[in-house]
């Protein structure tokens, strides 16, 4: 059986096929505001079906990528196309695209029905026809018994479904989310990820989601494009993204990490030593992830994720006396305790903070590890990854 990155989230993977045609498609799209360069000569692919997240932080393009596809804005350069048909010049109304906005927007004055209805009845469709559909949208989205109450009267996350409901009504080919769980709290917000995921499979339908939350992205879609300053750096799947991030900024951008500048020595079959700034030496099994491996003296970033590893008061059995790569000793600085598992912040002689994860898989401990307790911390030489920029 092949290895994989993370786990295998479904079977689908079009992406991975070349015969398969593009569902939405931008070819060399720019967006500009004046002087202001938002979105800059970007090409992206979506497939049909396909939960699409678009990630990255606060002003990076993300949602000016979706209004374009939205038809709210139109690209200074380059084309949209949707099952190769191009989009440039048909307004929002006329796209078979709907688009559920971070405020929700509902109509105050009219009770979820209505709400729900609304671009039924804009459409002209007939009365039976609207009442069927808004039942079966609030089946769908599980309030049937709320049909008759105002906006006013719900919790965020039933306006949230409400929302969403009035999006999907229209059975749009594709539907836009701009930051549609923003406003629900932290365990609401959990909860609805993945019944949003699975609705998304339920229904067949194509759905693209802007966030800057990385826990939403991963959770809920099939493939992510991080994005910053208006560029798209890396498109992959979740686990592509957390487990062989293509750059530094992606690297520190999802998740948790140790990065380490340091000097570069090819080692044979492969693998390569770092002399690093932090001064201790890494051991890793391959090069730099989709760069050619560096020459020697090149200053390269080796990367861990805390969760990768392992903390304990004893030097690792088997570890060699002396400067053993692939081991750092410490001084515990800080601890946070989250109930499932606890970090600690240590403190190396260099100065340098390392930052490691502990599962806590038991309720009492007969050696806790605690402040100012001196720590070793050992991993593979497959636990990291070595970045060349």
């Amino acid at each position: 059986m092949a290895k994989t990155l993370g786990p295998v989230r479904r079977s689908f993977q079009p992406w991975n096929d070349p015969s398969e045609p593009a569902f939405i498609e931008l070819r060399n799209v720019t967006k500009r505001f004046g002087e202001f360069t938002a979105v800059d000569n970007q090409s992206l692919t979506v497939y049909e079906r396909e939960f699409f997240a678009l990630l990255g932080p606060s002003g990076c393009g993300k949602t000016t990528l979706l209004r374009m596809m939205a038809g709210f804005e139109e690209p200074s350069e380059g084309e949209i196309l949707l099952e190769g048909q191009p989009l440039t010049g048909v307004p929002p109304h006329r796209r078979p695209v709907n688009m559920m906005f971070q405020s929700y927007a509902l109509f105050p004055h009219m009770n979820v029905a209505d709400n729900i209805a609304f671009g039924l009845k804009q459409e002209g469709m007939g009365k039976a026809d609207i009442a069927q559909r808004v039942a079966e949208m609030l089946r769908l989205v599980k309030l049937e018994e709320f049909s008759a109450r105002k906006p006013s009267q719900l919790s965020g996350g039933q306006q949230q479904r409400v929302a969403l409901a009035r999006a999907l009504a229209k059975r749009p080919k594709v539907l836009l989310l701009d930051e549609p769980l923003g406003a629900l709290d932290k365990k609401l917000r959990e909860e609805t990820q993945f019944e949003l995921a699975d609705l998304q499979q339920d229904l067949g339908l194509t759905f693209v989601i802007v966030t800057h939350d990385q826990e939403e992205a991963m959770t809920m879609a099939d493939r992510i494009a991080v994005m910053d300053h208006g560029r798209i750096i890396q498109v992959a799947t979740p686990a592509e993204i957390y487990e062989a991030p293509a750059t530094r900024y992606i690297a520190d951008f999802v998740g948790d990490v140790n990065i380490f500048e340091g000097t570069a020595e090819p080692l044979a079959g492969g693998g390569l030593r770092i002399a690093t700034s932090a001064g201790f030496a890494v051991e890793v099994a391959a090069a730099p992830n989709g760069a050619a491996a560096p020459a020697r003296g090149d200053t390269v970033w080796f990367a861990i994720r805390p969760e990768k590893m392992v903390i304990s008061h004893d030097r690792p059995a088997g570890a060699k006396e002396g400067t053993a790569p692939n081991l750092i000793e410490g001084e515990v600085w800080d601890i946070g305790y989250l109930g499932d598992v606890s970090i600690y912040n240590v403190r190396l002689a260099s100065g340098d903070v390392v930052r490691a994860t502990r599962l806590n898989a038991d309720r009492e401990v007969e050696r806790p590890i605690t402040w100012e307790d001196r720590v070793w911390i050992s991993w593979r030489a497959d636990a990291g990854i070595v970045l060349a920029g």
